[in-house]
């Protein structure tokens, strides 16, 4: 009909014809609009997502607390120093984080290769950011059921562990670490980043950066590594402990493989190169056998580093030579813990310290018992402690003082005799602890019982915390035996007054308390050689003077009369020469001397040699009564060895390229007083309480033995011209070391060890006469100038000016002026 729109041209509305002139379906046009739809909300999702992160960036972005990277360039991290022995080999290490920085030059490119093929093989590509990793990341991860992957770049992991220092997995630390690896690509170039980062991440085993990896699992600096060696030190950071080829070789033979088909894949080995390395085992080393001997020369260094440097020492990374001998330290710690393992046997000490008939039944009756065994040990000490005295005593042996790291007495209260947790729980009255108890060998147990074959609950064992070993589970301090007495020596160059060697107690461990330098303990005899020393210097006594070995009553002002004994023999001589005085270890003679010297002359002497503890003038002083440490008496007794000399002791002889200067001896006493106590002292070893060493050393030697009061120290400080020793022997707790202990018997057979192996190979020699000495011929029951032909004449030394110039009567006559008169 005229006049009529066709409907298809109507006003208003559009065509649905398909090209082919057919209308689209209802169905096909609201596919399309959902199509559209989606697109839409895709394309808003996205700018929405895209706003959301570049608001989330532009927030943590303006975070005042965001880390920055200004100095990144100045790389400071926590390295790790080396300690050295004198010769050069490594005796341990001093670390936080055990970490040797390397320059990037001296990171072959095998090793770059290896890391960045692993890692991250686009790094030379990206900005910092892989967005195609992340992504692939992002959709694995969201899948249930796999494992997570991780979308960081080099660039990101170094941000990650250097630079934020966390491994927080919140958006906000994901945002910081996308923002300053942006930053990081910025401010340095791609070597530059490679070279933080392989000198910054982790490999296990508590070592840190690529040439700590390289030098422990292969032994070799990381600029000698090889591909299949690179290719194990790439595969490390994916995951440092669950890869070491130490603790899982498979898995690191795996991953190793992988890291290999990376670099074949990008063309850095070929394909034999790639298949010899992956059929090849992996090849780790052990750490050097030096390692572990020598824990007291490690915590010395660390001392004195700690004294001069403070806070810095994580960041020093030095290599310290020290003054140490490996060869004699570890010859030492075997001869003194063999002969604490001799004495042991001996005495019984590996049994408990005490059987009850019936265990004490609950914590108040352990306490009761320890209290009472406590005050018992007290009264052996001081037969008369106050009040205030007793309640100390009984503090510092009970309850909390487990914590201390003191020996004290605890009661079994539970046995565990099961694998590896084998071990006992013992109660301290009022604290408790973990006692590992093994089936194994070891020095209180020699036949490797069980548990519950050595003891039984109710027993009573001497313990001590050992703070390196940590706490169990059940968050108990673990403890170690202490049934046996403790022993220390200590060996020092006397030329140098270098340390050659320093053990510091049986199974000493790092951290532990070194008795060598710590312990202050009475030195009985050994101190004598002090007293002998400022007799001579009086000029009114000689080794030839004669004195009286009787029983002495010294008077003492405002205190009780004062009754020497003599320890080491209860029989009484009579008239005897100072040299037979000292070589017998006379009491009675050392109590007339410092009678008559003065215990303040004494103190004066021993303080001018090298002792420097505090000293009180009483008259037991001349036989020992002070406290000293075996350090200092050794280097007391090397002024002897030296000529009269003083000066420190040396521990450290280089740090880096620095050599420590040394310091210049002083004149303590003269070379002629030093060698005529020498010569005394060689009288101890050749017909004195040392005989017994005079067949076993074969050489010149002098030194003194020490026994205190009811037996609780024993001691021998001795010395040729090569080298001086000393050796205490004794309980922490000051118990007695048990019938016969003294100082020849349990420190003199140590004593002779270390000096016949520290020795060996070096030719014997003679003591140095200086030229004030003269000798001449005496009488030896007098003292006096031997008539001429006289039989039983003997050789004496005397300082040139101080020799008898009286002759002895010939045999068969009378001087009444010898004469002693019993005046009762």
């Amino acid at each position: 009909m005229k006049g009529r729109t066709p409907a298809s041209s109507r006003s208003g509305e559009r065509s649905t014809a398909s090209p082919s002139g057919r209308r689209a379906s209802p169905k096909s046009r609201s596919h399309l609009s959902w199509l559209r739809l989606l697109l839409l909300l895709c394309l808003v999702g996205a700018l929405l997502a895209a706003s959301s992160i570049a608001a989330v960036l532009l927030y943590y972005g303006l975070d005042p607390d965001l880390p920055r990277i200004d100095h990144i360039g100045d790389y400071r991290p926590k390295v790790v120093t080396r300690i050295l022995d004198r010769n050069g080999e490594l005796l341990g290490e001093i670390a936080e984080e055990r970490r040797t920085v390397v320059p990037r030059e001296k990171i072959p490119p095998v090793m770059i290769h290896a890391i960045v093929d692993a890692e991250d093989a686009q790094f030379y590509e990206h900005k910092g950011l892989n967005y195609l990793g992340m992504l692939r990341a992002f959709i694995n991860n969201i899948q249930p059921g796999t494992h997570k992957q991780g979308g960081s770049t080099i660039t990101q992991q170094l941000v990650k562990t250097y630079v934020i220092k966390s491994n927080e997995r919140t958006l906000r630390r994901k945002a910081q670490e996308v923002i300053l690896a942006r930053r990081l690509e910025q401010a340095l170039t791609k070597d530059e980043i490679l070279y933080l980062y392989l000198n910054q991440i982790y490999f296990g085993h508590n070592r840190y950066g690529i040439e700590e990896a390289a030098r422990f699992y292969f032994g070799k600096s990381i600029s000698e590594v090889n591909a299949g060696e690179a290719a194990v030190l790439a595969s490390l950071p994916k995951g440092p402990e669950e890869i070491s080829p130490i603790k899982h070789p498979a898995r690191a033979k795996d991953r190793q493989r992988y890291v290999l088909s990376q670099m074949l894949r990008y063309g850095h080995i070929n394909k034999a190169e790639a298949e010899r390395w992956a059929n090849a085992p992996i090849q780790v080393v052990r750490p050097p056998a030096a390692l572990g001997i020598a824990p007291e020369f490690i915590d010395e260094v660390r001392r004195q580093l700690v004294a001069q440097h403070g806070d810095e020492l994580p960041y020093l990374g030095l290599t310290i030579t020290t003054t140490c001998d490996a060869r004699i330290q570890k010859l030492t710690r075997e001869a003194l813990e063999r002969r604490l393992e001799e004495l042991d046997e001996r005495q019984g000490y590996r049994k408990p310290a005490y059987r009850p008939r019936k265990p004490p039944a609950g914590p108040v009756a352990v306490r009761a018992l320890l209290e009472e065994r406590a005050l018992k040990q007290l009264s052996k000490l001081n037969h008369s402690p106050t009040a205030k005295q007793k309640t100390k005593w009984v503090e510092e042996r009970t309850g909390q003082a487990l914590e201390s790291g003191r020996a004290i007495e605890a009661v079994v209260t539970e046995l565990r005799a099961e694998g590896d947790q084998a071990g006992a729980i013992l109660d301290s009255g009022g604290a408790r602890g973990f006692l590992p108890l093994l089936a194994r060998k070891d020095r209180y147990n020699p036949k490797a019982l069980s548990a519950d074959k050595r003891y039984q609950v109710g027993d009573v064992l001497v313990v001590r915390t050992e703070p390196s070993l940590g706490r169990t589970a059940e968050n108990l301090p673990i403890l170690v035996p202490e049934f046996g007495p403790q022993a220390a020596a200590f060996i020092v160059d006397p030329a140098t007054r270098e340390v050659r060697a320093m053990v510091g107690g049986y199974g000493f461990h790092p951290g532990g308390f070194n008795r060598a330098t710590r312990a202050m303990r009475q030195p009985g005899s050994a101190f004598k050689p002090f007293l002998y020393a400022t007799a001579f210097a009086s000029g009114r006594y000689t080794p030839a003077t004669i004195l009286n070995d009787s029983p002495q009553v010294e008077e003492q002002p405002g205190l009780a009369p004062w009754i020497p004994k003599n320890a080491e023999s209860h029989e009484f001589l009579g008239p005897v020469r100072l040299r037979i005085a000292l070589a017998k270890s006379l009491n009675t003679v050392a109590a007339q001397l410092v009678a008559d010297l003065g215990p303040e002359a004494l103190v004066e002497m021993a303080h001018n040699l090298g002792i420097e503890s505090k000293l009180d003038p009483h008259l037991s002083l001349g036989i020992g009564a002070a406290e000293v440490t075996l350090a200092e008496l050794t280097n007391a007794y090397t002024a002897f060895a030296t000529g009269g000399q003083r000066a420190p002791l040396v521990f450290i002889h280089q740090i880096g390229n620095e050599v420590t200067p040394p310091v210049a001896p002083q004149q303590a006493i003269t070379p002629e007083i030093a060698y005529l106590v020498t010569s005394l002292m060689e009288s101890v070893i050749d017909e004195g309480t040392a005989a017994s060493a005079k067949g076993r050393l074969k050489r010149p030697a002098a030194g003194k033995t020490g026994t205190t009061n009811s037996e609780r120290d024993a001691w021998f400080v001795g010395f040729t011209p090569d080298l001086v020793t000393g050796v205490w022997v004794g309980f922490d707790d000051m118990r007695d070391l048990g019938h016969g202990e003294q100082g020849a018997r349990s420190a003199l057979p140590i004593w002779v060890d270390i000096m016949n192996g520290a020795l060996k190979g070096v030719p014997p020699r003679p003591f140095t006469q200086p030229p004030g000495i003269v000798i001449a011929r005496i009488d030896p029951v007098t003292g006096l100038l031997a008539p001429p032909g006289a039989p039983g004449a003997i050789d004496e030394k005397f300082i040139d000016g101080t020799a008898p110039t009286e002759t002895a009567p010939e045999q068969g006559t009378q001087n009444p002026d010898t004469f002693i008169i019993d005046q009762q």
